[in-house]
């Protein structure tokens, strides 16, 4: 082993002690004890004296990897929680030495580089398995992160609760349930602050590292490199070191778009028979699926039909009651929409709460505006079908899916007064306001303008903040949060500076908006209901289909968890909630959180969309993504409690006429109503 210090050692004794016999001794029980208790010395590459900076890539794949990041970081991440396999060891600040990234983040692949302090401050362990008491060596993996919370470095919010990096990290981790988050492979830095420490130079017979069994080899002093995935593992002492991140399988984009279109479509199939979250909860029977749809494909492929295969896959996946299951882009879709839906009398029609239809929009110069059809009409028949019989037999709805009855009811509506191609007349009857009933024969045109009014009644404009909030006249606050999938440092720094405001100033109660949040980040959701608790409530799992088990598992360290924020940014005060169809996935979590220990009053017309789980894209020929529900979202009783219900409103408020028309917002009023009862 070659060892400077060891050696200038020696040649000082030989100096001063001209009795050879002695000096030999000496030099034994030195080179002993710098050895680390006999271990063999490690197999040491390219001694440049130890690491001082590592540069590499990161490569990834998965869509969502820069969604909502704003403060992306690479840093040498503690590994004293994988080492005592306690995995909500959260690594302390001083531990974290930060990196700089040094191309465009948002383009796959970007770079980085870390400058090594001469000592680092992580945390110490003795891993040489002689159950001797010695320093011990620190071990860092280099490893992604973004920031979200307080200052440049990570605290347990950000670290999700704590433990080591399972993607995007130096190491290669295990995904087999019996060895979950182990490390297999990939590269570490250790430090050891002399030269008396011992490291494995293998995983040993059990495969797992840090472990009895491992074989030790004894380390220099300083910084090291070691392999792996290497047999033994190889120490690396270049000066400077190049480092690729992992992308593991689990996170990478499947890529299914160089296929032909059946054998494309079979490997989707395949994927999802065992891979979408809820077969069983929704009765899907994928085999028939295959046996309906591959003709098709098949056929795409013999004529070389890609409007075939689009608008197989679009049917196929707009069958599934999913809201989370789409397709994108639908550019080439739309002769669909024109051939289905193109036509229309140029009216909206929506249902109040007793099941009675009424029309809330006219376009002018439209068909129904010749006929004398007016806002506030009601329609009793449609081609001489009660309206509600009508519209139960729509099941053809472009462009959505739908996890809810409720949902799927709204989608038909929207389709009320929509026409196929084919129909070039339809009989409508209709009472104005204070009038007869009438009937007339209404000639049908293409038109999409009454379509897209169906989607226009939340006033929203798309350039919104992802937490907006004002105080209201009579002393509440109002925030809207419109999205868990904006910037979720920005979103956090909005959201506590009005924690701080409400509480300085003593708001006595508070009205959150969730109508119009489509989702997002599961976890932000989460962390942001936390601030209304003072306990650091448990509030479910997601469950994912293993290969290894050949069924879904549900990781116990997956639970999820409110982590508390320092109490001055808790807020104890009354709240009213407001829902609706379009709060959806991320947004039902936060609802859904907000109604343990009957936190707040929950109050809309319907209730949430119904999307429990998370999800997962992947690629198709002709440029098509499709997303679909790869996590199954249960509550701690481990039953699913948002897929294909929502969340339901605590303070059901009807649909009425007053609703469709008045100038009031009804659930506004509600929620303060709740708020003076409260006070």
């Amino acid at each position: 082993m070659e060892n400077v210090n060891l050696d200038t050692r020696c040649l000082n004794m030989l100096k001063l002690k001209s009795n050879a016999l002695l000096f030999l001794l000496l030099c034994v029980v030195s080179i002993s004890f710098a050895q680390g208790n006999d271990f063999p010395p490690a197999d040491i590459e390219n001694d440049e004296g130890g690491v001082v900076v590592i540069t590499g890539e990161v490569e990834y794949t998965n869509p969502f990897f820069t969604t909502g990041v704003t403060q992306p970081l690479v840093l040498l991440e503690d590994q004293a929680g994988f080492v005592d396999r306690n995995e909500y060891f959260t690594f302390p600040i001083e531990s974290q030495t930060l990196g700089q990234i040094t191309s465009d983040f948002y383009s796959s692949p970007f770079t980085y580089s870390i400058a090594l302090p001469i000592e680092p401050q992580g945390t110490l362990r003795d891993v040489d398995q002689d159950n001797g008491e010695d320093t011990g060596v620190m071990v860092f993996a280099v490893a992604y992160w973004d920031n979200t919370w307080g200052d440049p470095y990570l605290e347990v919010r950000d670290q999700s609760g704590g433990g080591w990096s399972t993607a995007y990290a130096s190491t290669r981790i295990s995904e087999n349930p019996e060895t979950l988050r182990e490390v297999v492979g990939g590269k570490l830095l250790i430090y050891a602050p002399d030269d008396q420490q011992g490291f494995p130079s293998g995983f040993g017979e059990d495969g797992l590292l840090f472990t009895e069994d491992d074989p030790i080899v004894g380390i220099p002093q300083g910084y090291t490199v070691v392999d792996l995935d290497s047999d033994p593992f190889t120490f690396d002492r270049s000066s400077e070191q190049s480092i690729d991140l992992i992308e593991p399988e689990g996170s990478a984009l499947v890529d299914f778009s160089d296929m032909g279109y059946a054998e494309a479509f079979n490997a989707m199939v395949d994927m999802m028979k065992n891979e979408y979250a809820f077969t069983e909860y929704k009765n899907i029977d994928w085999e028939r699926i295959r046996e309906k749809y591959l003709p098709r494909f098949e056929q795409a492929d013999e004529d070389d039909d890609e409007q075939l295969y689009l608008e197989s896959l679009a049917e196929m996946l707009w069958s599934i009651p999913d809201g989370h299951v789409a397709m994108s882009p639908l550019t080439d879709l739309v002769p669909v929409f024109w051939r289905e839906h193109g036509r229309g009398i140029g009216i909206v029609i929506q249902e109040t709460s007793d099941g009675r239809a009424y029309v809330t929009t006219v376009i002018d110069g439209s068909p129904a505006d010749d006929a004398g059809i007016e806002v506030g009409a009601e329609i009793l028949e449609i081609d001489g079908d009660p309206v509600s019989e009508y519209v139960s037999r729509i099941s053809f709805i472009w462009g959505e899916t739908f996890s809810t009855p409720h949902n799927r009811r709204l989608g038909q509506f929207r389709h009320a007064a929509r026409f196929s191609e084919d129909i070039d007349e339809v009989t409508i009857t209709f009472q104005n306001d204070g009038d007869d009933p009438v009937t007339d024969r209404l000639r049908t045109e293409e038109e999409v303008d009454s379509y897209f009014a169906t989607f226009e009644d939340n006033g929203l404009t798309g350039y919104e903040l992802p937490v907006s909030y004002r105080l209201l006249d009579n002393g509440y606050m109002y925030v809207a949060i419109y999205s868990f999938f904006d910037d979720r440092a920005l979103t956090i720094q909005l959201w506590e500076r009005m924690i701080r405001q409400m509480n300085e100033n003593d708001v006595t109660g508070l009205v959150i908006d969730m109508r119009f949040n489509g989702g997002g980040n599961g976890f932000l959701a989460d962390q942001m209901s936390a601030y209304f608790f003072d306990e650091p409530l448990e509030v479910g799992n997601t469950g994912t289909y293993s290969k290894d088990l050949g069924e879904f598992f549900f990781d116990p360290r997956g639970v999820r968890r409110m982590y508390l924020p320092n109490e001055d940014l808790r807020y104890d005060g009354p709240i009213s909630m407001l829902i609706g169809p379009s709060c959806a996935s991320a947004c039902e979590r936060f609802a859904y959180n907000l109604t343990l220990e009957d936190r707040a009053a929950v109050i809309g017309h319907y209730p949430t969309a119904g999307l429990g789980g998370s999800v997962n894209d992947f690629l198709m020929p002709g440029g098509i993504t499709v997303r679909y529900t790869i996590g199954r979202g249960v509550d701690m009783d481990g039953e699913i409690h948002i897929e294909g219900t929502g969340v339901e409103p605590t303070i059901l408020i009807p649909i009425t006429t007053e609703t469709l028309f008045g100038d009031e917002d009804e659930l506004l009023d509600a929620a303060i109503e709740h708020l003076d009862d409260e006070n």
